[in-house]
């Protein structure tokens, strides 16, 4: 270890001296951001090349130590290991999915194959892997904690799952099967953010816009403008842009034009296609799969989850899937009824749904959800999130007013607990760009861990593509992005409230079914009537929405669910069924999901959330084989808030302060299930989200 420390000592202080680079000084702030405003794109490869040298450095003195192996001198010294590497990797990929551009792309394309030469350097290195090996065999007469043991295991079961134990010529093949992976990964995502920005919708002819409200109108006019194109309406494949279309707009024919823009990104035939590049991901998992020991990607993956195998996984979606289908054709029954009394003689289609979902929610409930817009203002729900955990957690928010920022949209506050001590800074980046992929996600750009008995706090990000604002308009929220901003910042929680030794184990690093528990259970109270009075306040008059508005929120919470839940576990089961695919060869992608989709009965009258060529969590992000996780945790959170609800408060202390201890702090320093049990007291049942979502009474 006194090798190692001198090295980064000795390093640090030669660069520093020589180098205005941002990445290898200290960050200057209090809170550990990363100083976007001086970061220049050629600082990243010049940072990741050393990141990669000095850790690799690190690497040789770990797998060179005469010393017998121990806990310090291999498994701390790993976790202390590349923290320059960390640095300039935490805020890349950030800004790469955040607020990308072509000098990011090529950097990407660049590094890429370094990084998974670099991670196959570490995870089949034989004289690391024996030390890590001895360690584990002989665990029991370490002494180590639980949360040692754990990271000792997981350090064991990375490097198997990696190769460690294959022979050299199968490490070969493994080297370069994860190299032409990760690139072929990287490949899907360029393409669909490429494809994501060349569509464009514009409208000249203002008729064409009955039925819209006139923010979204504005808005269209506005982003026409921006384009160059005055005078007319332009609509993109964001779903900021889109959705209101679908939901309100009277012309069949612009509903039906961009909701098949949005199902068909990456299946255009052109530049950037998706079908072939599936079918080299797949082949490439399989073979990985195949030489380390399994007979699908299915199977290699689910390894180290809580379902831990396919088959678990397909009885698991099935549990769910038929009462889904079954309420989803009851809902299209009505819809088409609803069809029928225009006297068009029109049949329902998929561009279709959510227009006369609208008129039927208004029908059945008085709900208008574009008349909710004015009470749920972006900052006003935020706010409401930041008052809700500061009800359960004595959590403060603080808005910083200097910090560095990568763009004008983001902003920062720093988060304590109510005796004022440091949880962490959270930023936001909430609305859509060109350079931004879709969706919402978290991210961190520091890890909370204990380094020389300090506890570093983290840097956490909540970004998103919510409806912007407009020139007399602020960002108005409908009531999926409400429930998405929610969502999102219940990651950020995970990341900010964890209180672990080690990096591995802090914060979201835990396996991927269990990583949606703790977002998806803060949209449990978003809609309930106490928490949505604490931010529901009109944007021009400050007024609290009106109980009978919320009363109609309430009785409606249940409307449509069987699409919901329909369009949701449909790609999860496309998903399964490309992972458990035994043979690649002659794949062709679209036939393969049209055969997906019959054989588990999907409707024609309802797509897939995501089609095959733009399915960016399984192709180009970390959810392949896991898709189902959505649904596997929306069963644990159902079950978790239960736990509130039992007792009659849904604020109640002792059992918010039982989840942040037994979750929200612990991070994967253990099992899942046990951390759940610890929580709960008992398994998971279903019913409660058989409830929650009105398939049982």
């Amino acid at each position: 270890m006194k090798k190692l420390i001198l090295f980064t000592i000795i390093s640090m202080t030669v660069i520093g001296c020589t180098s205005k680079n941002p990445f290898f000084t200290e960050y200057e702030n209090e809170y550990g951001i990363p100083p976007f405003d001086k970061i220049k794109t050629e600082h990243y490869m010049p940072a990741f090349k050393e990141g990669i040298k000095q850790q690799q450095a690190e690497y040789d003195v770990i797998a060179n130590n005469e010393e017998a192996p121990d806990f310090d001198n291999t498994i701390l010294a790993l976790e202390l290991s590349g923290k320059l590497l960390h640095k300039v990797a935490a805020v890349f990929f950030n800004l790469y999915s955040a607020d990308t551009n072509e000098n990011l792309d090529k950097i990407a394309n660049e590094v890429s194959p370094l990084l998974s030469e670099h991670g196959d350097n570490l995870y089949l290195n034989e004289k690391i892997f024996a030390r890590i090996k001895n360690l584990h065999e002989n665990s029991a007469e370490l002494n180590l904690n639980e949360e040692q043991e754990r990271i000792l295991d997981k350090y064991y079961k990375d490097f198997m799952r990696s190769g460690a134990d294959l022979n050299d010529n199968d490490k070969a093949k493994l080297r370069e099967i994860n190299k032409e992976l990760s690139q072929a990964q990287l490949n899907f995502g360029q393409n669909l953010l490429a494809d994501n920005n060349a569509y464009q919708r514009f409208v000249a002819d203002k008729e064409e816009l009955a039925g819209l409200p006139e923010s979204v109108i504005q808005a269209a006019a506005e982003a026409a403008k921006e384009a160059g194109q005055e005078g007319k309406w332009l609509f993109v494949t964001s779903k900021a842009s889109f959705i209101p279309v679908l939901q309100y707009g009277e012309n069949r024919q612009l509903r039906k034009d961009l909701l098949l823009a949005w199902a068909n990104r990456g299946d255009n035939d052109n530049a950037n296609d998706n079908k072939k590049t599936i079918a080299t991901i797949l082949k490439l998992r399989l073979e990985k799969a195949k030489l380390l020991g399994f007979e699908t990607s299915a199977d290699f993956i689910l390894d180290d989850t809580m379902a831990k195998n396919s088959k678990k996984v397909y009885e698991f979606l099935a549990t769910v899937w038929t009462p889904a289908l079954n309420q989803a054709k009851k809902e299209a029954a009505e819809l088409q009824k609803l069809m029928d009394a225009e006297g068009k003689g029109e049949k329902l289609e998929a561009w279709d749904w959510w227009y006369y979902a609208e008129k039927l929610r208004k029908a059945k409930y008085d709900l208008d959800e574009e008349a909710l817009r004015p009470y749920f203002k972006m900052e006003n729900v935020r706010q409401g999130v930041f008052d809700l955990a500061g009800k359960l957690w004595g959590l403060q928010f603080n808005a910083l007013s200097d910090y560095p920022k990568y763009h004008p949209d983001m902003e920062a506050f720093k988060v304590t607990n109510a005796d004022g001590s440091l949880v962490g800074v959270l930023l936001t980046d909430y609305y859509p760009r060109a350079g931004k992929r879709a969706g919402a996600w978290m991210d961190e750009l520091s890890t909370q861990h204990v380094e020389n008995g300090k506890n570093i706090r983290p840097v956490i990000i909540n970004v998103g593509n919510f409806t912007k604002s407009t020139s007399d308009k602020p960002s108005l929220l409908n009531m999926d992005e409400v429930e998405t901003l929610f969502h999102e910042f219940g990651h950020a929680l995970h990341g900010l409230l964890s209180q672990v030794t080690y990096k591995s184990l802090a914060g979201t690093s835990v396996v991927r079914d269990f990583v949606e528990l703790p977002s998806q259970i803060m949209e449990n109270w978003c809609f309930e009537p106490q928490v949505i009075k604490t931010y529901a306040k009109h944007y021009q008059t400050g007024e609290i929405m009106p109980d009978n508005l919320i009363e109609k929120i309430q009785n409606a919470g249940t409307f449509n669910q069987g699409f919901v839940m329909t369009e949701l576990l449909s790609a999860a089961i496309l998903d399964m069924d490309y992972h458990t695919i035994k043979d690649i060869d002659n794949l062709d992608v679209n036939a393969f999901e049209k055969a997906s989709m019959e054989r588990m009965g999907m409707i024609p009258e309802i797509i897939v959330r995501y089609r095959s060529t733009n399915f960016n969590h399984i192709f180009g992000g970390g959810y392949a084989a896991g898709y189902y996780s959505y649904t596997w945790a929306e069963v644990l959170d159902a079950d978790a808030f239960q736990a509130f609800k039992e007792t009659g408060d849904i604020y109640n202390q002792s059992v918010a302060e039982a989840y942040r201890k037994n979750i929200l702090e612990k991070g994967d320093s253990k099992d899942a299930m046990s951390l759940y049990l610890d929580f709960r007291g008992k398994e998971p049942n279903p019913e409660a989200l058989f409830k929650r979502r009105g398939f049982i009474k």
